[in-house]
């Protein structure tokens, strides 16, 4: 008797392990959110903790450095070559976006809902289309999806060095604005923050480090998915304690736009990349959908902040990029969960 009795009180706890242990990324990612709600001023930018510091600075080297270590070096290089894919993925983000969504929604907006959006806020949706991807987010969600990584950090780095200079030509196009930026410095950022990581991770597969590595892959793979939470906690402490500079009724419609605009856009992108037509493996049409479907918050509010500097609207042109950063890593981190679920399914 005692062992069935046994028996069935284990059923309920061995379901909540299984599914504690099959879903500890999305919980993470729960809790992180909370923490941040209850918490805000401890994961806050310049905050006691440092994140910025600890997280967003050494962690995201962190990523870099590992996603060169695991990197082949024929990886790297096909993906380069890759034209097809890097085209897709740069046409999307610089052409697609702006043209094709920021236009007509803004527009759209604007003739039919005349209300729901003051002028500020509008331009500032269709500043955000203009903007180039992510660089650390694309890689770590290829990465936690099982894309190609190797594609996502070559059209990463392509975008943002494309952003550089094409998203000043799409402002000036959209407003008029004229501008000048530290191109140079710009440049040496990215290549500081992305390029030096990884090439540092290609010499240590030289070294014994690279076996390490393979051993302890999934602790890695584990490490990886930490420091995406901790990204999406700071990120959320930063929402929640310096608030958007918007009303909240705005802040609400602009939250439900973006969340359907993202969400919808992601499953096109997935749609598109994963056609016959195109004849992409699904690594390569994961990668190349979370490089198309996401716009970048470290690139874009440096960038408004010099073109825009002293204009009344900048908190509201700011807004939705500040917007678009927590929801990207919130709702991406679930879709990369699902598309891996969907990747082991179809393997077994």
């Amino acid at each position: 008797m005692s062992s069935l009795s046994g028996g069935a009180s284990d059923g309920p706890i061995a379901a909540i392990k299984s599914f504690t242990k099959k879903n500890s990324f999305l919980l993470g990612m729960a809790v992180a959110v909370l923490m941040a709600k209850a918490f805000p001023s401890l994961g806050v930018n310049g905050g006691v903790m440092r994140p910025e510091l600890f997280i967003g600075k050494f962690g995201v080297t962190m990523i870099f450095l590992l996603s060169g270590v695991s990197l082949e070096l024929s990886e790297l290089k096909s993906a380069v070559a890759n034209v097809k894919l890097n085209f897709l993925v740069q046409s999307g983000s610089f052409l697609a976006w702006p043209f094709l969504v920021g236009v007509p929604i803004t527009t759209a907006i604007k003739n039919f809902l005349p209300n729901l959006f003051p002028k500020a806020l509008l331009e500032g949706i269709l500043i955000l289309t203009c903007l180039p991807t992510t660089v650390n987010m694309c890689v770590l969600l290829a990465g936690a999806a099982d894309g190609n990584v190797a594609a996502a950090l070559c059209n990463a780095v392509m975008g943002n060095m494309m952003g550089i200079f094409v998203t000043p030509a799409l402002l000036m196009y959209f407003f008029g604005t004229a501008i000048e930026l530290p191109f140079l410095n710009m440049v040496l950022k990215l290549c500081n923050k992305v390029l030096l990581p990884v090439a540092v991770g290609q010499v240590l597969r030289a070294t014994p480090a690279k076996e390490f590595f393979v051993k302890n892959k999934k602790t890695f793979k584990s490490l990886q998915e930490y420091i995406l939470i901790g990204l999406v906690w700071n990120a959320f402490c930063n929402a929640f304690t310096k608030g958007l500079g918007i009303a909240f009724s705005h802040g609400v419609a602009l939250l439900a736009l973006l969340s359907s605009l993202h969400l919808a856009s992601f499953k096109l992108l997935m749609k598109f990349f994963s056609s016959k037509a195109l004849n992409f493996s699904r690594e390569d049409a994961i990668a190349a959908t979370f490089c198309t479907s996401h716009k970048t918050l470290a690139f874009g509010l440096p960038l408004l902040n010099t073109i825009f500097e002293g204009n009344p609207n900048l908190a509201a042109y700011c807004a939705p990029v500040m917007f678009i950063h927590p929801l990207q890593l919130l709702m991406g981190s679930v879709l990369a969960s699902k598309l891996k679920d969907e990747g082991e399914g179809k393997k077994a």
